[in-house]
């Protein structure tokens, strides 16, 4: 018998300085059977880091033509794209053509490294695509906060992402292997 999503309710309190962009998001978020602790505290992190009043998450891993988050315009067209973990250079190249902006977050240490070095170089011809890495030890601390009611306090200020539940705090700095053009 396969396994149901858990549900995650989550209060997101953004305060992006660099963006200047206050706000806090009620999210309701599935978590697929499959998904770490780990992989939900980067996307969450992912969704502070663009955060934006048309930005929403998707159903994820349960689909494989969608991204992690995206941001739709009015017109149903998709500006920004956010992927997580290390996607296919094809899947990449795939993105870049339906949506204005690509931002793909690797985590995953060495092995984030070994995926970077196979793929970058095939990359470079796509001007609306980042690549912004996450330290092994900095989501391994987001894995500890996880709970599923959360009030998370994400401030961003300087590209340093400081993560806060109750009174417990992270520290993220985020690394960018690839900025777009």
């Amino acid at each position: 018998m396969a396994q149901n999503a858990t549900i995650y309710k989550v209060e997101l309190s953004v305060s992006d300085m660099d963006r200047h962009y206050y706000e806090t998001h009620k999210l309701t978020i599935a978590k697929h059977p499959s998904e770490t602790d780990e992989r939900l505290m980067v996307r969450i992190v992912a969704f502070a880091l663009n955060a934006h009043e048309h930005l929403e998450m998707t159903k994820g891993l349960s689909t494989d033509d969608e991204p992690d988050i995206w941001q739709k315009s009015l017109r149903g067209e998709i500006d920004v794209w956010v992927a997580l973990g290390l996607p296919s250079e094809k899947v990449m190249r795939q993105s870049c053509s339906k949506a204005g902006k690509v931002i793909v977050y690797p985590y995953g240490g060495r092995v984030a490294e070994m995926w970077w070095d196979k793929v970058r170089n095939g990359t470079t011809r796509f001007d609306n695509l980042q690549v912004i890495n996450f330290m092994e030890a900095h989501t391994a601390a987001l894995a500890q906060l996880a709970n599923r009611a959360m009030k998370l306090q994400v401030n961003i200020q300087d590209g340093e992402v400081m993560v806060s539940v109750d009174e417990s705090m992270v520290y993220v700095t985020p690394d960018t292997w690839k900025a777009s053009a």
